[in-house]
């Protein structure tokens, strides 16, 4: 069988055919002309189909999933992200279903790209086998996805687990998203780089100002970087242990681009953890890096896809 898989998000748009086993069998990829209007980022949505279509191994798709930026409403099709101003209420499942090249019978499955990570980290990843598991990706946002019971808990609208936007602090700075102490104002990879220059600290010369920057200097022995990044470690471990005392983890898995920050993230962040999960049934959860890495959101939608499948290789989603 041949998965087809779409990943947006504001920086690019990839499709891809992933086999059976997990493997890209084919894949193309266009920028995002995120700043855009509608109909231009359609156009290259369809462009990577067209791509993806004139490749052999199209002639024997059987699904067809769609990891987005969200928000994402799976039921009506649309997408909302909040990196991209041109869609707003945008109907891509419409769009990509109607691409001329997709066989008749064959119904996109749209999810929010966070979770279509953690249906890749369930099948493939550092969360195969695991039950019950909570997926983030720490990078430009916060975003997250639960596995709950064995397979992929997607919820009603497809946004389920988005630990992101959950508050970590009653008094603290509004998020975009509209509400006060959300983990993604202290966490991500911009709000670590902004309060580690609020601290005093500044990139070498030459270097852009990053979360990896700050994590370079942290190493380097800098107390205002490891101060940023412990920063972040607390607001994480606060809403990991919450999310924990709610549905009972088994572990927890960290993908993005600051969780390549290593030790500098993930030591005070355990560390930290113990602080908040200290009743029995949440101490000492292991949080562990993920196994995949950049095509997760790829080889996540096609696993979504193929969830649906009664001889696909994937657990069925919750929703």
């Amino acid at each position: 069988m041949v998965y087809g898989a779409l990943d947006i998000g504001g920086t690019k748009i990839a499709g891809a055919l992933v086999d059976s086993g997990g493997r890209l069998l084919a894949r193309a990829q266009r920028p995002t002309p995120a700043l855009r209007p509608a109909d231009e980022l359609a156009a290259a949505v369809s462009a990577v189909q067209d791509e993806l279509a004139a490749h052999p191994a199209w002639a024997r798709l059987s699904c067809l999933g769609i990891a987005s930026a969200g928000p994402v409403d799976t039921a009506g099709g649309h997408v909302s992200p909040v990196n991209i101003p041109g869609w707003r209420q945008f109907p891509l499942v419409e769009l990509v279903r109607g691409h001329p090249a997709v066989p008749a019978g064959i119904e996109p499955v749209l999810v929010g790209d966070a979770v279509a990570m953690t249906a890749a980290e369930h099948w493939l990843g550092a969360a195969r086998g695991v039950a019950n598991a909570l997926c983030m990706v720490v990078s430009t946002g916060v975003g997250g996805g639960l596995v709950l019971d064995g397979r992929v808990h997607a919820g009603r609208t497809g946004n389920a687990g988005h630990i992101g936007h959950i508050t970590v602090d009653l008094n603290g700075p509004r998020c975009p998203c509209g509400a006060p102490g959300c983990v993604e104002t202290y966490a991500s990879g911009t709000a670590i780089a902004a309060h580690a220059r609020a601290l005093g600290w500044t990139a070498p010369l030459g270097v852009p100002p990053t979360a990896a920057a700050v994590a370079e200097s942290a190493r380097g022995g800098d107390d205002r970087a490891r101060a940023a990044y412990e920063r972040a470690a607390q607001a994480l471990a606060a809403a990991i242990a919450a999310t924990a005392a709610l549905v009972e983890l088994e572990r927890v898995v960290i993908g993005g681009g600051v969780a390549q920050a290593g030790e500098v993230l993930f030591a005070p962040l355990r560390r930290r953890l113990a602080d908040y999960a200290v009743l029995d049934f949440v101490r000492d959860i292991p949080v562990v890096t993920a196994g995949l890495a950049l095509d997760a959101g790829l080889v996540g939608a096609a696993a979504v896809a193929a969830s649906a499948l009664d001889s696909g290789p994937v657990p069925a989603l919750h929703s």
